[in-house]
């Protein structure tokens, strides 16, 4: 077997590097080996492919390389054994065409308003003049449309300790390696819920009763009539023409909420940092927006080209993503010169491939117009993941994050308190922004004061029909 190029450190060495410099270090590999690299872990070779034609191989090859849910089991301790990453073959099929009918059609479009008033509510509470950290912020506002998305609760005690709980197990998996490292040497001590890793198994466990419970409730309620996720999986059949179970469905729901939660939240905090560090990508966005008139239609919003193009020049720069879930090679195959055996491990790796000077011209400068002048093919552009593992959520997370800025944006002044550049920090499957993006608000937008309070005052927020 003649494996790609690769470093020769040892892996836990080229952990703190990434750690420290997640992007500094993956442009240095790429720069040194290429296109596609060679890590080992132990015995098994882990190879990084940031070439379109070998991210399209291993997308379409299902034949000898495999998207398996064994490869995802590090994250069932957050997302359940029965989670959707977890899951192969037909009954991942299944799992999946569930989930996704509330990210699509007229659900998604019903939901938009009530996600501005959300963002409104959310953004009406920051002090004028008082410095605050923008990451928090919208990752509430992005935690709630989730858990409101997801499982229909908006309201009430339940939905409160919900939404503690999954910020709050998110914030422990953001620890530094040598935090989680000290961690590992005391979750061997029996020190209960005092231990770190005590107090994740309690966190868990808080978390998944309470989804249990939710989930026992509306199964008792059969109420047809509701068009959130949990709706569908208590009605829903599986492959076999099974009723789910309650811990099917409970472990279902994790996945998406982790995601609109965290990756939504982190996109756009991402997109409020390149916004206002660059005095012409904000005029221009504003320019754009205020064509719209006063209370646009949400759907009118998000079909704004150049709106559209600067959440796409986000995630290329910045990918909250930074690599594609793992594939397993299953028969001897051939890729980009090399031969590999079975029970190699490849990844897609997004980062590199979005700073590809052939692709993107100027690749470390935010150039929106980019995504005006060019299409790019799902193998060139591909912040949520690819083939049989693309996230289920990628159409409406692109949704959400067009309304929440287009409503902090045509509302408020901010501004970013340091000219310093922002550093993102690496945690579990996303890189958020190290400070959390720190703002000021300096005042209202005078165009919108009259009649602020009157959106949707003759429609119902969309809130009640998650």
């Amino acid at each position: 077997m003649k494996l790609p190029p690769g470093p020769k450190i040892p892996l836990w060495l080229l952990g703190l590097q990434f750690e420290i410099n997640p992007f500094g270090y993956l442009d240095a590999i790429s720069q040194r080996y290429g296109d596609i690299v060679t890590i080992m872990s132990g015995s098994t070779p882990i190879v990084y492919i940031s070439n379109p034609s070998g991210i399209k191989e291993i997308f379409t090859n299902t034949k000898e390389i495999t998207a398996s849910g064994v490869l995802n089991q590090d994250f069932a301790f957050i997302t359940g054994n029965q989670g959707v990453l977890q899951l192969d073959g037909l009954v991942h099929k299944n799992r999946r065409k569930l989930l996704m009918q509330a990210f699509h059609g007229a659900r998604m479009q019903a939901c938009g308003r009530g996600i501005c008033e959300l963002t409104e509510k959310m953004m009406s509470k920051l002090v004028v003049g008082k410095a605050f950290i923008a990451y928090p912020v919208i990752e509430d506002i992005t935690f709630q449309v989730g858990i409101e998305r997801v499982i229909g609760l908006y309201e009430g005690e339940r939905y409160n300790k919900i939404k503690h709980l999954f910020a709050s197990l998110l914030k422990l998996d953001r620890q530094s390696l040598i935090v989680k490292i000290i961690s590992n040497i005391f979750q061997e001590k029996d020190l209960g819920k005092w231990s770190p890793q005590g107090y994740l198994l309690h966190l868990r466990q808080e978390l998944f009763q309470l989804l249990s419970t939710e989930v026992k409730e509306r199964r008792q309620q059969a109420d047809i009539s509701r068009t959130d996720i949990l709706g569908d999986l208590i009605f829903a059949c599986d492959e076999t023409g099974e009723t789910l179970s309650d811990e099917e469905v409970r472990d279902l729901l994790l996945s998406p909420i982790f995601a609109a939660g965290d990756a939504s939240g982190t996109a756009i905090s991402w997109a409020l940092y390149w916004i206002h560090r660059l005095t012409n990508v904000r005029e221009k966005l504003l320019e754009e927006l205020d064509s719209l008139g006063q209370n646009p239609d949400p759907m009118s919003i998000v079909t704004l080209p150049y709106l559209s193009a600067v959440c796409n020049e986000v995630l290329r720069i910045y990918p909250t993503q930074l690599f594609t879930f793992p594939r397993l090679v299953e028969s001897p195959i051939e890729l980009m010169g090399y031969k590999l055996h079975p029970g190699t491990i490849l990844l897609g790796n997004i980062y590199s491939t979005h700073q590809r000077d052939d692709l993107y011209p100027k690749p470390k400068e935010f150039q929106p117009e980019r995504f005006l002048e060019k299409q790019f093919s799902p193998y060139e552009f591909l912040p949520f993941g690819g083939g049989s593992r693309v996230c289920i959520g990628a159409s409406f997370a692109l949704f959400e994050m067009k309304l929440v800025l287009a409503t902090i944006l045509s509302r408020y002044q901010l501004e970013l308190v340091s000219k310093r550049p922002e550093r993102p920090k690496f945690a579990g499957l996303i890189c958020s922004p190290a400070s959390g993006v720190k703002m000021v608000m300096r005042s209202r937008r005078q165009k919108e004061v009259e009649g602020q309070r009157r959106w949707g005052a003759d429609e119902k927020s969309c809130t009640a029909h998650f």
